[in-house]
């Protein structure tokens, strides 16, 4: 049973272009629901709810779809922008999560291997406990997903399912 007055869902690159892509072991519509479902969840615990997106740097203007999918942000959700692979480096997450108390991350996310993988990295090595909602990633091949899911993200924390995240009182 996760504590939600101390942890927080964080879920990576749910943009309308990336949700799009051909995504493997899922589609990106299959991550999509386990994470609005996650979301809910948390919202309806008191538990924050983190958006991630990733903007490119250096251009005039971000390529079509570059928003997170409509609809998925709610009014108090936190929205992040990162510039890099992981959501850590330049963005303030680090700050906002500690300013409420937070010392869990649930993650789930596009890509697994790569920015969902890479800012549970940056927050092992930041001391947060981490959990990994595998039915919420997807990456571009099936290998790349398992590899993280498989050999990666047990060294850094707890791999589950969707139906199995719980929220409640410590």
């Amino acid at each position: 049973m996760l504590d939600p007055q101390r942890t927080a869902l964080i879920l990576v690159d749910l943009m309308e272009r990336i949700v799009a892509l051909p995504l493997e072991p899922r589609k990106g519509t299959e991550v999509l629901a386990a994470s609005e479902e996650l979301a809910g969840i948390f919202r309806s615990a008191g538990a924050p709810v983190v958006l991630v997106r990733v903007e490119r740097p250096s251009v005039a203007e971000q390529p079509p779809g570059s928003g997170l999918v409509p609809g998925l942000a709610k009014p108090k959700d936190l929205e992040v922008v990162k510039r890099t692979i992981g959501a850590f480096e330049g963005t303030g997450l680090d700050e906002l999560l500690r300013q409420r108390g937070i010392t869990t991350l649930v993650f789930g996310g596009i890509a697994t291997n790569l920015g969902v993988e890479s800012t549970a990295r940056a927050a092992a090595d930041l001391g947060y406990d981490l959990v990994f909602v595998e039915d919420a990633m997807a990456a571009f091949t099936a290998a790349e997903h398992e590899a993280s899911v498989r050999l990666d993200f047990p060294r850094l924390g707890t791999v589950t399912a969707a139906a199995d995240v719980r929220l409640g009182p410590a």
